[in-house]
């Protein structure tokens, strides 16, 4: 069954604590949610100003109160960039830092990804050399653990389709999966519905993310990810290729989340995106009922 959440990172402008965004979900008959886990203390998260947790307080007392909102986690994002250097020493603890703390909070995904530009000095074969090092020590943590660790096309490596298969061929274990990404796919150059395609088998997460005509006019081939997305799903010039994308995950009986990614405007726009997806998805769906019947 698909299910529509959200990434709290909607309301990082609003600056808005997590209990705020569990609170948005629950009153908008959402049972999913997805935020960012913060390894220490920030500053701006201790004064209730950041919707994300922070690895630091309790995952079993969050778990309850979640628990009384009938709202669970889908995926926790530990997206530092392994394909840096320091992702051989701050990426690896901060994921498997973030696995220990979902296991106990009772959120059964982690995302991870690489930056946006190759490091210096290595070529592409030397970088996936070494994160495929990376990604053998975290998916051994993950399988005692249980938790999946999701792949997501975020960078310079990940939105290439041929990387980003040999990366979820790190290791073989069903706990290396891929999130895929609507919107960083389509900015990067890529044809997100081929890219789809290309690696259903792996999808075990979904981020929905439109992009503006101007964005896509502006920085499509030069980025490789959009941080967040300033435009209403349904309003951008990736619309189409959702709705594509969608109809190709229903019939390949994909069984998760949909997880919003846009700019919230404190409730407005992501309330907008999320009206256009539960009509999309209610249309698509009945579509395909109707053509089993």
């Amino acid at each position: 069954m698909v299910e529509i959440g959200f990434h709290t990172d909607a309301f990082n402008s609003s600056y808005w604590s997590f209990d705020q965004c569990l609170e948005w979900g629950h009153r908008n008959g959402l049972k999913f949610i997805e935020c960012g886990a913060i390894d220490g203390v920030s500053w701006i998260h201790g004064l209730g100003y950041q919707p994300h947790v922070a690895l630091w307080q309790d995952p079993l007392e969050m778990r309850r109160k979640m628990e009384k909102l009938d709202i669970r986690f889908s995926q926790i994002d530990a997206a530092f960039p392994l394909s840096l250097p320091e992702g051989a020493t701050l990426g690896v603890e901060y994921v498997l830092h973030t696995i220990r703390w979902a296991r106990l909070a009772g959120c059964p995904r982690i995302d991870t990804t690489d930056d946006r530009l190759p490091p210096k000095g290595m070529t592409d074969r030397q970088v996936l050399d070494a994160m495929r090092g990376l990604y053998r020590r975290i998916v051994a943590v993950a399988e005692r653990y249980e938790i999946t660790i999701n792949i997501e096309p975020h960078g310079y490596f990940t939105t290439r389709p041929e990387y980003m298969a040999e990366m979820l061929a790190f290791v073989d274990s069903p706990y290396l999966r891929m999130n895929m990404d609507t919107g960083n796919t389509f900015i990067a150059g890529q044809d997100p519905v081929a890219f789809l395609e290309v690696l259903m088998n792996k999808v075990s997460h979904v981020h929905i993310k439109d992009v503006s005509q101007s964005l896509a006019a502006a920085a499509r081939g030069e980025l490789t990810g959009i941080a967040v997305s300033h435009c209403a799903l349904g309003d951008g010039i990736n619309a189409g290729n959702i709705v594509a994308c969608l109809e190709k995950l229903l019939a390949a009986g994909y069984d998760g989340v949909l997880s919003i990614e846009c700019e919230g405007q404190g409730g407005p726009m992501i309330e907008r995106s999320l009206a256009w997806l539960r009509e999309v998805v209610g249309r698509l769906t009945a579509g395909a009922r109707g053509s089993v019947a």
